[in-house]
């Protein structure tokens, strides 16, 4: 899947997702200090589905409505990164397809999709 992890991402979870196979751009290697808009952008114009653990792309793509491919928002503690790399995996071995056009928030037990 190729995703774009904004800089707020786990690294250990961006190389794991790597490891996995996935394409994954990482905004503190290509882009750091990128604004939310700008990270947004990004995403959409090389449809990507943008990971990040920032709740304000809820704000940006919910309410005021910014184009998006997709976004996964993570809402696991910032300090467990194998229940958030295990989250993901399951998210993207079994929900890939719900991903495109969706706001999805992934927290420790459940998924929630909201279309966007």
């Amino acid at each position: 899947m190729n995703l774009l992890a904004d800089e707020c991402c786990d690294a250990l979870v961006v190389d794991g997702l790597r490891h996995d196979g996935h394409d994954v751009l990482y905004v503190k290697e290509t882009a750091p200090g990128s604004d939310d808009d700008t990270v947004l952008q990004m995403a959409f114009d090389q449809q990507r589905i943008l990971l990040t653990e920032d709740k304000d792309f809820g704000e940006l793509v919910v309410r005021l409505r910014r184009p998006a491919h997709g976004v996964v928002l993570i809402r696991i503690n910032p300090a467990n990164t194998a229940a958030k790399l295990t989250r993901l995996r399951h998210l993207l071995r079994h929900h890939r397809h719900r991903l495109p056009g969706s706001f999805a928030v992934v927290d420790a037990g459940k998924t929630r999709f909201r279309p966007l």
